[in-house]
């Protein structure tokens, strides 16, 4: 498995050494300890042949960096293109990746501000990010309700809240 991994990342389980025609499914999740503050990020990828989890934090970031990172982590770690269904329980990333992204690529990074007027797009570099890990694949965004029922979900969240945890002991002087 190919993965970048960001500061303060670790991996379980197998993970997928090649894509088949089947469908992939990876849950997403991001967390955050105050928001800005030390936060987390984590993938469970599910493929016919196999399932990988992969988590990472960084000290201080938002929970909207983390949704963001989790998606393009778990799409990068997949070595060939395939159909992906990316499910999050993140109302802006999946927003943001199936309704404004257009816009805002089309608008020279543009959004419209509150009051009128254009800001640029909060986010950008990781929008850009997951723009081109997108790209190499045929993608369904499905979003879930967070912290209810779906087992995939809670383990991804599992996964992204301990790495949050980490990453606060590392911005304490922790190891």
């Amino acid at each position: 498995m190919h993965s970048r991994l960001t500061e303060g990342s670790g991996r379980s389980a197998q993970g997928p050494d090649s894509q088949s025609s089947a469908q992939t499914v990876i849950f997403t999740d991001g967390s955050c300890i105050g928001n800005p503050g030390p936060g987390g990020w984590a993938y469970v990828i599910h493929t016919a042949d196999s399932t990988c989890e992969m988590f990472g934090g960084q000290t201080h970031t938002t929970n909207n960096r983390m949704e963001l990172r989790a998606a393009i982590e778990g799409l990068n770690a997949l070595e060939l293109p395939g159909r992906v269904t990316v499910v999050t329980d993140s109302q802006y990333l999946k927003n943001g990746i199936t309704r404004w992204l257009r816009k805002w690529k089309a608008s020279g990074w543009q959004r419209s501000a509150v009051g009128g007027g254009r800001r640029e797009v909060l986010n950008r570099d990781l929008w850009e990010e997951l723009d081109d890990a997108v790209s190499r694949h045929t993608v369904c965004w499905q979003w879930v309700r967070g912290h209810t029922d779906h087992a995939q979900n809670n383990r991804a969240h599992e996964l992204a809240s301990a790495a949050a945890r980490a990453a606060r002991g590392r911005g304490r002087g922790g190891p």
